[in-house]
């Protein structure tokens, strides 16, 4: 396994109006990854604007000023490429992975939608893609059983006025209510070259993809007075737990147990992702080896534990469990409850800590094995962390943590006192 957690070379520039470029060459296909992140998510958004971030994902694919309402996707797919975009609470980056001759058509495509979106922006645009996040919010949100878990667990970790207490999802009322000059307004402003990171990965030559950039980039003026995001690092504690108990169409009863941790990117992150491993990913895990395959009170498929990867404020760590039949959610919540209390006083084995750190190594490599995934987390570092080449230290910090680092987090953060519990009952249970 190599020494640093990324092999391949990165080059970096920063063009005049301060868009800055990253640059990792890899010759073995002729594949080029283009990816493009911008310094706005959910906890950018001013009260009266949730839900601003989302929406842009879907409106910078409705046309700009040299490129059709939906063009820009079928130029890429009839290029033999792929592409896509998503939105989280830190950020908004699109992407495209297309063969090596059509680098250009790709980076043509980004800087067009960045300094031309908003001339082009229309009524009837806007008023389409409203009713399509309204329509995704029903999908994936409101008519799936457990579906608004995340909704709920956001209020419950962080209070009113924290950048992470809304979903990026937001309010469909703050969606309705906004004008066009509105959403105009919030385009130009975060939607800026030095408010972006262009990232581009594989058969491609440096010098010459930062040639491209400047010449469909630099004349895209850069905005001077880019409002900070609220400071969100600190969340007063409270000194007693939240609790949500949600009767709904669900099959099951399901408990979710979550805590704030550390910010992304920082050596306490690193225990928390070493710590969710052991906790709750795969068969392996304390919490299937206790509660599906001992106790066997939860079911199987339906258990497990991940942190959700926030780099501005702590990060959740969120433990689940779905019970089986004939379980109730109290003793299912008690179950995992002990479970996340014992990580304090039940020392973590070696062969625990080895699991966990080879699952870790074999997900961070499969990652790092395709030219999107490696431009992705590339444009991530540049933005969040000011340098790309950090992205070579995570693995090996994550590889350093040690059971005694873990045990200390787990005394530490993973408390009863500052715990948020969200339970689901079915409806014919009330």
């Amino acid at each position: 396994m190599p020494d640093s957690g990324y092999p391949w070379p990165i080059e970096t520039t920063r063009l005049d109006n301060g868009l800055r470029v990253v640059v990792s060459e890899d010759r073995t296909a002729p594949a080029v990854a283009v990816n493009l992140w911008y310094d706005v998510g959910s906890r950018h958004e001013p009260d009266g604007q949730t839900g601003f971030a989302h929406l842009f994902e879907h409106l910078m694919f409705e046309g700009s000023v040299n490129v059709a309402k939906t063009e820009h996707m079928k130029l890429v797919q009839g290029a033999g490429g792929s592409l896509n975009a998503t939105t989280n609470p830190d950020r908004t980056n699109y992407f495209e992975t297309v063969p090596a001759e059509h680098l250009e058509l790709a980076l043509w495509l980004e800087a067009d939608r960045m300094g031309g979106l908003v001339p082009a922006l229309t009524q009837e645009t806007l008023d389409n893609q409203r009713e399509v996040v309204k329509n995704e919010r029903r999908q994936r949100y409101e008519n799936v059983p457990y579906g608004d878990a995340w909704l709920r667990l956001l209020p419950l970790l962080y209070p009113p006025g924290h950048p992470y207490h809304h979903a990026t999802i937001g309010s469909m009322a703050d969606l309705n209510a906004a004008e066009l000059a509105t959403f105009q307004a919030f385009h130009t402003t975060y939607y800026a070259p030095n408010n972006g990171v262009l990232t581009v990965v594989g058969d491609a030559d440096t010098a010459e993809v930062f040639a491209l950039a400047d010449k469909y980039f630099g004349a895209i003026p850069a905005r001077e007075d880019i409002p900070v995001a609220p400071d969100g690092r600190t969340v007063p504690a409270t000194g007693r737990p939240a609790v949500e108990t949600v009767t709904a169409d669900v099959p099951a009863p399901r408990v979710y147990v979550a805590h704030r941790t550390h910010p992304y990117g920082t050596p306490g992150y690193d225990v928390t992702t070493v710590l969710a491993t052991v906790l709750g990913t795969g068969r392996g895990s304390r919490l299937y080896q206790r509660l599906a395959d001992g106790e066997r009170i939860a079911q199987p498929d339906l258990v497990g534990a991940y942190g959700v990867d926030l780099a501005h404020g702590p990060a959740p760590l969120i433990a689940t469990a779905t019970a089986r039949p004939g379980v109730t959610a109290d003793r299912l919540a008690a179950g995992l409850a002990d479970v996340v209390d014992e990580l304090a006083t039940v020392p973590v084995t070696a062969a625990e800590l080895d699991r966990a750190k080879a699952l870790l190594s074999t997900q961070w490599w499969r990652h790092m094995s395709t030219v999107d995934g490696r431009a992705d987390v590339l444009g991530r570092y540049a933005t969040q962390f000011g340098d790309p080449a950090k992205i070579g230290e995570r693995l090996p910090a994550w590889l350093a943590v040690t059971a005694e680092q873990i045990a200390e987090q787990a005394a530490e953060l993973l408390g009863a006192a500052d715990r948020a519990t969200l339970t689901y009952l079915p409806e014919e249970t009330s």
